[in-house]
């Protein structure tokens, strides 16, 4: 009997997937220097500067042209509540028959005081409405001290609170007023939004860039910050009578309505006669003043702090003396509850 061993059977090759090498990624550009907006603000804390804020920011002259720009201010930007008193002169071409005071909120961000929330709700009355027509989130009073005192009062978030509430029921009135949906009136293709846009190209001379939401809920509409500039001057160079005008003369009457007893504007509007002045969020600005020459600045980074010495500075260079402008560009920081730096201008 002959043993025998097994033959082994010849190794089979394990394949191997191919393997590929994914190539390395050029590295993603880096901006220069000049693409970034210019320092418009500095903060300083105990003579050390510790922050800045950039942006951007134009000046025209008497007749219109620019006479100063940092960054670029032919790029658009949403304006925010600088759009207001655009949107006011819309409600006025669809007939809306507004003035003084009323016609003042309706351009307002207002500050949620008693004589705000009190004129709101009457023009509701007056227009057959309700607090329940409005679009307007529930919100509290922007001003400081009187969210605070609302509260204590016993106050809850509310839309006729909301700062943009005087705008809404403008809108809704005149809606009501042209038979036009009220359920939509804050749809960009509503019959009003479209005059609001209309109006927007028309004062700025330049066509809406982009359309997004605003805040409240109301469309936004995006121009440059020339046009921004163009456009308030507009206003405060259109013939009497017409709804530019008719806003532009409410405004600066009852500059209190458009935003409060402790705001800028309000100051501006009030001590130097003849200007017109409407801030938006994320640190946006437009002035004009009676004779053509105008602003308009945004912070980048919609540090509203930074607001009061840009425009302070930039009203200097425009030439306005007056006490206001050191008031408005007063922005102290504080440490343990004394003064010890403060945020400034920074061109």
């Amino acid at each position: 009997m002959t043993s025998s061993t097994p033959a082994i059977p010849p190794a089979v090759p394990v394949p191997v997937p191919s393997q590929t090498v994914a190539p390395v990624p050029e590295p993603a550009a880096v901006p220069s220097a000049d693409a970034a907006p210019p320092v418009l603000a500095e903060v300083v804390r105990s003579g050390f500067t510790e922050g800045r804020h950039r942006g951007t920011l134009v000046l025209l002259g008497v007749d219109g042209q620019v006479e100063l720009a940092l960054g670029d201010p032919d790029a658009p930007v949403f304006p925010r509540s600088s759009n207001k008193p655009m949107q006011a002169a819309a409600v006025l071409r669809a007939g809306l028959d507004l003035s003084g005071e009323r016609l003042a909120l309706a351009a307002a961000s207002h500050s949620g005081e008693a004589f705000h929330l009190d004129l709101v709700r009457t023009m509701l009355a007056e227009h057959g409405l309700t607090p329940d027509d409005l679009l307007t989130p529930p919100d509290l009073p922007v001003d400081r001290d009187e969210a605070e005192a609302y509260l204590a009062a016993g106050g809850v978030r509310d839309r006729v609170v909301m700062n943009c509430s005087g705008k809404h029921t403008a809108m809704l009135a005149a809606s009501a007023l042209n038979g036009w949906p009220k359920d939509s009136y804050l749809d960009p293709e509503h019959p009003l939004q479209r005059l609001v846009r209309t109006v927007i190209e028309e004062t700025a001379e330049e066509p809406v860039d982009a359309v997004g939401t605003d805040g409240c809920g109301a469309p936004l509409m995006a121009i440059s910050l020339t046009g921004l500039a163009r456009a308030f001057r507009h206003f405060v160079r259109a013939e009497p009578g017409t709804a530019e005008r008719r806003v532009a003369d409410a405004m600066r009457a009852h500059p209190e309505y458009v935003a409060g007893t402790r705001r800028s504007d309000t100051w501006l509007m009030r001590e130097v006669p003849g200007t017109l002045s409407k801030m938006g969020a994320e640190a946006v600005q437009a002035v004009a003043l009676p004779d053509g020459r105008a602003l308009a600045f945004k912070i980048d980074d919609g540090a509203m702090r930074a607001m009061g010495p840009v425009l302070a500075r930039a009203l200097e260079l425009l030439g306005v003396e007056s006490e206001v402008v050191g008031r408005i560009g007063r922005a102290p920081l504080l440490g343990g509850g004394a003064e010890v730096g403060a945020v400034r201008a920074a061109f």
